[in-house]
């Protein structure tokens, strides 16, 4: 049986199994793209509930394997050489994982590294101007009487949803013909955007037809269904 002590994490969220992966996350945007993830590739795991609304994001437990305090994390107790690791930033994960099992990133070195760029564009652009979209319009910023803001971050995630248009202009995913954690990756964003935050109408997602049709093909991928209420939410 694995010794996961030296990892204060487990203090606070006790490993039942420790000899498997143990997820430290909520489903949200950015939690789900690796509990899909984990669904996708079949790698046995343990998900633990990190309740961000009850900052327990900001426990000492927690900073201890995230010191940025952001869902989600993980643990695994077989990492490379043999070693537990523990890991933090969602698309680290999803490149670790992919690595580790050998599936959703491509073995051809010039594709594998045009999937990663994908992926960066994710973190770098659609997750940050979506969630100030979302902040913005949803949340304690639409009540700035000046909409300048708002503005911004809707112009910007509709160009960016035109990006992801283009790209997927006779394809089922990113890269063609072959789903990948690119796809993981961004299929949360994008569903949030129109459901949880609203914000189909004002983004004009009907006029990104490309977009909504690889949304609902990933949306139909039973990994994903399952991915995306995990970890169940007391």
């Amino acid at each position: 049986m694995a010794d996961l002590s030296a990892f204060p994490i487990t203090k606070r969220w006790p490993a039942r199994n420790p000899d498997i992966l143990q997820l430290y996350s909520l489903p949200t945007p950015n939690g789900v793209k690796v509990s899909i993830m984990l669904e996708e590739v079949g790698l046995p795991y343990e998900a633990h509930l990190v309740d961000i609304g009850n900052n327990e994001s900001w426990t000492p437990e927690f900073l201890s394997l995230n010191p940025n305090g952001k869902i989600p994390a993980i643990l695994d107790p077989n990492g490379p050489g043999g070693k537990p690791l523990g890991l933090f930033e969602s698309g680290a994960i999803l490149v670790y994982l992919a690595e580790k099992t050998g599936k959703l990133l491509p073995a051809d070195l010039a594709r594998r590294y045009e999937t990663i760029q994908w992926v960066f564009f994710q973190m770098a652009f659609i997750g940050p101007m979506f969630g100030q979209l979302g902040f913005f319009f949803k949340f304690a910023g639409k009540d700035i009487e000046d909409k300048r803001p708002l503005n911004r971050y809707r112009d910007e995630s509709k160009r960016l949803l035109g990006v992801l248009n283009a790209r997927l202009v006779g394809h089922d995913w990113i890269m063609g013909e072959e789903y990948t954690i690119a796809d993981i990756s961004m299929l949360g964003w994008v569903r949030n955007l129109i459901g949880f935050y609203g914000a189909r109408d004002i983004v004009e997602f009907d006029s990104f037809p490309n977009v909504a049709a690889w949304l609902d093909r990933g949306l139909e991928r039973p990994a994903v269904q399952r991915g995306i209420a995990i970890p169940a939410r007391s």
